[in-house]
């Protein structure tokens, strides 16, 4: 029987979760988390006690990492990586992870802008016929990313909620929600760049 995957400790996905999107508010912490938000919410006033992350009040207000916390998640997610002993798995699907990288940014200019008599022009989406097209090359980009992401996934748990904000935010563009594709907090482009995010951080490699 295969093993399970290895499984984070709530404080630590947290933590690392918000080290991923950046300074957000309990809803998108919880999103990420795929946890309830009363228990995001306890988790992170923990960790502000522990001086770990600090909170802003107010509408514009919300959770972000201290200098103490960003050193913190790096050092304890690159343990629990060795603890699992799955460095190797999630270095080659990071390698996976590249190769797509490109095609995804591709695939958000065309949907962002268009050429139009070979000028460069914002995509006003009045053309459903080029914006179909580009969809049906996001949901074929899609099946080729799901195997990098089950790959993690089989690596480590916490993976598999890339696996399902990818495919929600998929779904949502399909049903006609497209501001899915780069221009919502849930987008598809905004979760892949907090996977990568992710990787980096996992992995111990400096963003360039």
């Amino acid at each position: 029987m295969p093993s399970l995957p290895h499984s984070t400790s709530a404080d630590l996905l947290v933590l690392h979760s918000l080290r991923c999107i950046g300074f957000a508010g309990l809803a998108r912490v919880s999103e990420a988390t795929g946890l309830p938000a009363p228990d995001v919410e306890s988790e992170l006033i923990d960790l502000a006690v522990a001086g770990l992350v600090t909170h802003v009040s107010g509408d514009f207000g919300g959770w972000g990492l201290t200098e103490a916390g960003r050193a913190a998640d790096s050092e304890r997610i690159s343990a629990e990586l060795d603890t699992a002993g799955t460095r190797t798995a999630v270095a080659e699907a990071y390698d996976d992870f590249l190769v797509l990288n490109p095609e995804l940014l591709d695939l958000c200019t065309a949907w962002q802008m268009r050429s139009v008599d070979g000028v460069a022009l914002p995509n006003d989406h009045s053309d459903p016929a080029y914006d179909s097209r580009v969809l049906d090359l996001l949901t074929d980009f899609h099946r080729r990313a799901d195997v990098v992401c089950a790959d993690l996934f089989a690596a480590m748990l916490r993976f598999q909620r890339y696996q399902t904000r990818l495919a929600y935010a998929l779904t949502r563009v399909r049903s006609g929600a497209s501001d899915y594709v780069t221009d919502n907090l849930e987008a598809y482009h905004t979760v892949w760049f907090q996977l990568h995010e992710d990787l980096l951080v996992t992995l111990g490699i400096p963003r360039h």
